[in-house]
């Protein structure tokens, strides 16, 4: 097991992000955000001077936090804006030795037709186009279609072919289960143990429920001072040999 982290929290600018990366003793970022851009959306000039940056540096870049189908994106867009993004992430991935890039299945839509047919063709093709290049694409459960409730997810993990999926631990805590009656908020724990068996690689994070106390809203909090059962997932995950970051 190793430990990474999406240094952008840290800082906005590539060297900021290194030295908070050096400062907790890792050697590993998942890059998301520089200078408020995507790394497969910043500029070859910019993105050189990333590089740059992390050439010599002592820490690598071991995966890519991308926008690929993210909650913002809507599964109706033209495909051109996804393919885009997944030809100018293939090349800079191999650039700086990334071997992981985060997906996901598309912001959920405000009506009943989820447009499943849709999105698990697009899905498809995202993920052949990295497999294709021994890259190693991973659906996040986050705020779109996967992250629905767990049976979303296996469903997708059945439909496309190859797809491993990143876990995190919090996200369960501020998602309604869309798949049980009344919609309860997801339980991580049972997340975890349901996705288990297709998890390549997990983020750990931590936050309270929303409720009235705190406005409705997930309130983030330190790992295990949350709702996430961060230490139990973590314990399990050490436990069953899990070795990814």
């Amino acid at each position: 097991m190793y430990l990474t982290g999406i240094a952008d929290e840290a800082s906005q600018d590539i060297e900021g992000q290194i030295n908070a990366t050096r400062e907790l003793g890792w050697n590993a970022i998942e890059s998301r955000f520089v200078n408020g851009k995507n790394l497969h959306d910043l500029d070859e000039e910019s993105f050189e001077s990333v590089c740059r940056a992390i050439d010599g540096s002592g820490v690598h870049i071991n995966a890519f936090g991308s926008a690929i189908g993210n909650w913002g994106k809507d599964v109706r867009d033209d495909f051109s804006i996804t393919q885009g993004e997944i030809d100018r992430a293939i090349p800079r991935m191999k650039r700086l030795g990334a071997k992981f890039i985060r997906i996901m299945s598309y912001k959920v839509l405000d009506q009943e037709d989820q447009l499943v047919e849709e999105r698990v063709r697009r899905l498809r093709l995202i993920v052949e186009s990295f497999l294709s290049e021994n890259l190693i694409p991973v659906h996040e459960n986050c705020m779109n279609y996967g992250g629905m409730s767990w049976r979303h997810t296996l469903d997708l993990v059945e439909a496309v072919p190859g797809m491993k999926l990143v876990f995190d631990t919090a996200n369960p805590v501020f998602n309604r289960d869309r798949s049980k009656e009344g919609e309860p908020w997801q339980c991580p724990l049972e997340f975890y143990h349901k996705v288990r068996a297709h998890i390549a690689y997990v983020h750990v994070k931590d936050c309270l429920t929303p409720c009235a106390e705190n406005g409705g809203k997930e309130t983030y909090v330190y790992p295990g001072d949350g709702h996430g059962r961060v230490p139990e997932i973590l314990r399990e995950l050490k436990d069953s040999g899990y070795d990814g970051g």
